[in-house]
């Protein structure tokens, strides 16, 4: 949608984040195809790397709340710093109501699609679907507070039903393609795309996609050379975990 209108200050926002915010290599290949990109959420980087970096301008799911000012505070709080200290709640919570207009103005003039918890979640499904058959892929970064391993948090599965509707619409079977963000090496790697079968029951493809996304993910983080992974909880910088396996430093060890 090049004819897209965007805010001035967003513009201003977008340009001055490019400037101080590392480029990123990308490393791998998308299919010529709109297809879905999941990726590790990265904290904040994720969307940012989504909006600047990855190839073909695609549309990012974004919580829904962030686009709407009076929803943000409580959002912002509870997602982003809840974790942090308790002695530094009172300035978190200051700060999630200062942010809230820029933030608003951020995830409605970026490429996004609202993400909502209720009977809104079918827009989101819908504006989905709208923008793979405009030809635009779409960035999902659907982790949760669930620990799977030491690369990615568990992936809530029902964005893979987006596939069974694109199916329905287009009769094409869509694409997911996994994605490892490293800031740490500036590097944004994609790895092998997954295929979504149409003839199977749905919950055993929510399973077989998101389990291949995930160990994907995990040997592409494994596969680069040592760094610190920042995780998808919002944890002090300290914790964060090696792509090192402990399992793999002692084989190393032992070998």
């Amino acid at each position: 949608m090049s004819d897209r209108k965007t805010s001035v200050l967003f513009r201003i926002i977008k340009g001055c984040v490019r400037a101080v915010y590392p480029k990123m290599q990308v490393c791998g290949n998308l299919p010529e195809e709109p297809v879905i990109i999941v990726g590790n959420h990265c904290q904040m980087n994720g969307p940012i790397v989504g909006e600047l970096y990855v190839p073909g301008e695609p549309y990012i799911w974004c919580a829904g709340e962030m686009m709407h000012r009076k929803d943000v505070p409580e959002y912002a709080f509870r997602d982003f710093w809840s974790q942090k200290p308790k002695w530094t709640h009172p300035g978190y919570r200051l700060l999630s109501y200062i942010i809230a207009p820029l933030a608003a103005c951020i995830f409605n003039n970026a490429r996004t699609i609202g993400v909502y918890r209720d009977t809104r979640i079918l827009s989101t499904f819908k504006n989905t679907v709208k923008m793979l058959q405009e030809g635009k892929s779409v960035v999902i970064f659907p982790e949760h507070d669930v620990k799977h391993n030491h690369i990615v948090y568990d992936f809530q599965d029902k964005f893979i039903d987006i596939a069974r509707l694109y199916d329905k619409k287009t009769g094409k079977e869509l694409c997911f393609v996994p994605m490892y963000i490293a800031p740490k090496l500036k590097k944004l790697c994609l790895g092998k795309p997954i295929r979504f079968r149409p003839d199977e029951p749905m919950d055993a493809e929510r399973g077989r996609i998101c389990h291949y996304l995930m160990d994907e993910i995990t040997a592409i983080a494994e596969s680069l050379p040592e760094h610190r992974v920042i995780p998808y909880r919002n944890i002090p910088k300290k914790d964060y975990p090696s792509n090192i396996s402990k399992e793999d430093v002692y084989e190393k060890t032992d070998g």
